[in-house]
């Protein structure tokens, strides 16, 4: 029989047994994180009917869904979580109670060119809290503090939370009468890349402004201080400006009393994401020490949710973790804990009689106190069976012999230390699930600096 050769597809990450509970830590961290501030769980089905998940419509987003089709059924894999989302409180807005605070993490699919770090199917972690008719600005205010818990209960410390408002951006725009605001943001993104000289240039050729529009917006993106100051002298000018401002200041208030410190935070005028999508509050976080790699968690405020579903609005404010691309950029960057106990097991038992009534017997012991526990049963040599414990992490070894049977004790080995210790079954547990304990405690992710 011709053999076929084992392969994953493209853009698809398939992780070793070790990144595995990497990631499952992460994803777990994040959850304990989201429900901290009363998110339900949802699980959305990561198909739907095609109409559904196209209903916008139209651009890249629709050359990027894989569909499938069987007979007259049309089916679309989901390309975000965002949609199934408007689905789903459209179907189901008469049972929900408002505000509507979820949060989900699954897979989603793309069909874009997979790249380093990018991938064609891939987690996200998304939060949204979904108002009926109306959503308060404090919504608005706390989702920095969650995003802020979130990264530090992964491990992370240096990141900033970029904050911004749509309505600040669009009044300004209409204020200096920039038609084009896309292509200007679009192009102010590359200030880093090609310096002031060059943008001007950019923005003055290519985008149509003129030189005093271009050297305002440039100024005002490129603030070093108060950026209120920068912003106070457009007051009074535009409705849409001064509505944006009021979220703004209020969002900055609130968010030090929601727990963010002042050095991770930022008013950032520059951020203006989703042009099109984002009616107020815009959110982008980046590493300090790895800002090459973009925001690692995004989102804002968006006054239409379910439009294409329902005539009822949905007013709603959310963020987006890219997961899988996170997790690839924490492994590259090799700053995945070492301290994190990623073996399948905290305790191996070899057993070293016939009789495997004892061993098993201690298994169920530890297990009913929380431990994880293998049982060595297959004919190998003794260097063998510890080398298995070895080659897998596992940090423990107990073994039980004839002489640990007959005086009611168990010998433990502490495989990093190679350390032995002989005591009864009951304070053997003890010590075992007191130690697994504080080594379950660590963050996935460790920062050198």
């Amino acid at each position: 029989m011709k053999k076929i050769k084992p392969r994953t597809l493209s853009g698809f990450m398939e992780l070793m047994p070790q990144n595995q509970v990497y990631f499952n830590e992460m994803a777990q961290r994040l959850r304990e994180s989201f429900s901290l501030y009363g998110f339900t769980p949802l699980d959305t089905p990561l198909m739907e009917a095609a109409e559904i998940l196209l209903a916008k419509g139209g651009g890249e987003t629709e050359k990027q869904v894989y569909r499938l089709t069987k007979g007259d059924t049309d089916l679309a894999v989901r390309y975000e979580l965002t949609a199934s989302l408007a689905k789903y409180v459209a179907l189901h807005q008469g049972s929900l109670t408002f505000p509507f605070r979820r949060y989900e993490i699954g897979k989603v699919m793309r069909g874009e060119r997979a790249q380093r770090g990018r991938f064609r199917e891939f987690y996200q972690a998304d939060i949204d809290i979904i108002g009926d008719g109306k959503l308060d600005i404090i919504n608005e205010a706390e989702i920095p503090s969650v995003i802020y818990r979130s990264m530090t209960a992964l491990g992370l410390r240096r990141f900033v939370i970029h904050v911004n408002n749509r309505k600040v951006l669009n009044g300004f725009f209409e204020i200096l009468e920039i038609s084009n605001a896309t292509e200007a943001m679009r192009a102010v993104d590359k200030i880093e890349k090609i310096g002031e000289q060059k943008l001007t240039e950019h923005l003055t050729t290519d985008v149509g402004l003129t030189h005093v529009q271009s050297a305002e917006l440039i100024a005002l993106v490129t603030h070093q201080g108060d950026p209120f100051e920068a912003l106070d002298k457009y007051r009074g000018r535009n409705e849409t400006f001064d509505i944006g401002m009021d979220e703004l200041s209020a969002v900055a208030r609130y968010m030090s009393a929601f727990g963010v410190p002042d050095t991770h935070f930022k008013i950032d005028i520059s951020i203006a994401r989703g042009l099109d999508y984002y009616t107020g509050t815009v959110y982008e976080t980046f590493l300090e020490d790895h800002p090459e790699v973009g925001s690692i968690c995004s989102g804002g405020r968006y006054d239409e949710l379910a439009e294409y579903y329902t005539d009822r609005k949905f007013p709603g404010v959310g963020i987006s973790i890219g997961l899988s691309r996170l997790f690839y950029i924490l492994q590259e960057q090799q700053m995945l804990n070492p301290a994190v106990l990623s073996a399948p097991a905290d305790v191996l038992i070899i057993p070293m009689t016939e009789d495997l009534s004892h061993p098993i017997s201690l298994a169920t012991q530890m297990r009913e106190a929380g431990l994880r526990v293998q049982l060595y049963s297959e004919d190998k040599k003794f260097k063998s069976k510890v080398a298995y414990a070895d080659k897998l992490g596992i940090p423990y070894v107990a073994f039980l012999g004839e002489d640990e049977i007959k005086s009611g004790q168990v010998t433990v080995k502490d495989m990093r230390s190679g350390e032995q210790t002989q005591a009864s079954a009951g304070l053997i547990i003890a010590g075992l699930a007191e130690k697994i304990k504080i080594q379950r405690n660590a963050p996935p992710i460790a920062e050198t600096k």
